[in-house]
């Protein structure tokens, strides 16, 4: 099961919010299906400056630990907190469907994020990523390295037209069982699946040469931080479902509902960075996602079950609140009523 450096778009807006943003109506919208995708190929590119600056952005997604972590000459360059790498959840680099593949999203931005309750930008987007999955620190916008993430994720959405609905981002949601998660449950299913790679003690495998891993950490000092989106339970058991073991495809998934659900409560439940300053995401309260494990809520409910579930509840009170306020986007993006990625 090898997860990943945490949600590089985990939270990226549904296909509602496009919708919303955009001004225009379904029927106008193009819709690219990335399951059947062929992504352009990196070995076309020439050796002038916008490929290699492109080959660069490549490099820091799949190689990141060796290029701007921890432990570079450079500490100047030291913007990742953690060894892991961006496609340890952008699997292949960012190419794989329903894995947060970073193809077509160029076309997205700006777009409006309840985390920060405002309009973003792609680098604000990349920079939320370094912060919090990355356990680092921000890129100044001009710097190479930005300069490359934007040329890389450019590239690899040529001929994706601008704000097209995709088809395969993101990741694709379980049904989560009507239950309180069970950690117990999910540790077996963990020791089972998921420790060969990741070891039993959550530390992953180092790679051979340089800093990084083979196989990433999942919990501890050099993972991704509680604010990362794939530290919330419905996050993180979408991805597992449809991911993992690794080179488990969504179409092919071998855990089941209830096993993605409980080895994902059982992998938020270990230990891991904090990040300051979490109670200032999502201003507007209604749009904090039923998962996200921390405060402060607009609902009633415990932080527990916030955490764990059952979230059915939680959705069903948080749209009786939205309808209230004339909230939109209310739970988002895991609200009921949105089925753009929901397994049927």
């Amino acid at each position: 099961m090898k997860h990943a450096s945490g949600y590089f778009f985990a939270g990226m807006v549904l296909a509602a919010a496009l919708l919303a943003s955009s001004g225009l109506p379904a029927r106008d919208l193009v819709t690219v299906n990335l399951t059947e995708w062929s992504p352009p190929d990196l070995a076309a590119l020439g050796d002038d400056p916008y490929g290699r600056t492109v080959k660069y952005g490549h490099a820091l997604v799949s190689d990141t630990a060796n290029q701007i972590g921890p432990t570079v000459a450079d500490p100047r360059r030291r913007f990742s907190g953690n060894n892991l790498a961006c496609q340890n959840c952008h699997l292949r680099a960012g190419t794989q469907p329903y894995a947060m593949p970073l193809i077509g999203i160029w076309g997205q931005f700006p777009q409006y994020r309840g985390r920060e309750g405002e309009v973003v930008t792609l680098e604000d987007r990349v920079n939320g990523c370094l912060e919090r999955s990355m356990n680092g620190r921000p890129l100044p916008l001009g710097s190479p390295e930005m300069k490359a993430f934007l040329a890389y994720i450019k590239w690899l959405s040529t001929g994706v037209p601008d704000g097209a609905k995709l088809i395969g981002a993101g990741t694709m949601l379980i049904r989560d069982p009507a239950r309180t998660a069970d950690p117990r449950r999910g540790a077996a299913v963990y020791a089972n699946n998921c420790s060969v790679c990741h070891g039993v003690d959550g530390a992953g495998q180092r790679a051979a040469q340089g800093a990084g891993y083979q196989f990433p950490p999942l919990w501890g000092a050099d993972t991704y931080n509680n604010g990362a989106g794939m530290n919330r339970l419905l996050t993180a058991a979408a991805f597992t479902k449809h991911n993992m073991p690794f080179g488990t495809t969504f179409n092919s998934p071998v855990l089941t509902d209830d096993d993605a659900y409980d080895v994902a409560a059982y992998l938020i439940s270990q230990r891991r960075p904090q990040k300051r300053d979490l109670a200032k995401d999502y201003p507007t309260r209604l749009q904090k996602p039923v998962d996200t494990g921390y405060g402060p809520h607009a609902d009633a409910f415990s932080l527990e079950q916030h955490k764990f579930g059952p979230f059915e509840p939680i959705r069903a009170r948080v749209k009786e609140l939205a309808a209230a306020s004339g909230t939109a986007h209310a739970g988002a993006p895991d609200h009921v009523s949105d089925e753009t990625h929901r397994v049927k």
